[in-house]
């Protein structure tokens, strides 16, 4: 199993929370999705993913697009 961290920029509230985890969870070998909303200054919410295989950056990135944010980084 692998656990990599998110920076996603643009969520407000629990649905925003909600279309995220909906997002990145249909992604093949996505198991757990846990979003932190306590963005702080830089407006930045940070999501913790858990994942019984590699999933591409292009999936993640896809994923969080396809949501209505705007991914940050990725922190493997």
């Amino acid at each position: 199993m692998s656990a990599f961290t998110l920076d996603v920029k643009g969520l407000t509230c629990g649905h925003c929370v909600a279309s995220v985890k909906e997002e990145l969870g249909e992604i093949d070998g996505v198991d757990t999705v846990d979003v932190d909303l306590n963005a702080g200054e830089d407006k930045v919410s940070h999501a913790r993913v858990e994942a019984s295989k590699e999933i591409s950056d292009d999936a993640i990135r896809e994923a969080i697009n396809e949501a209505g944010y705007d991914l940050v980084s990725i922190n493997r």
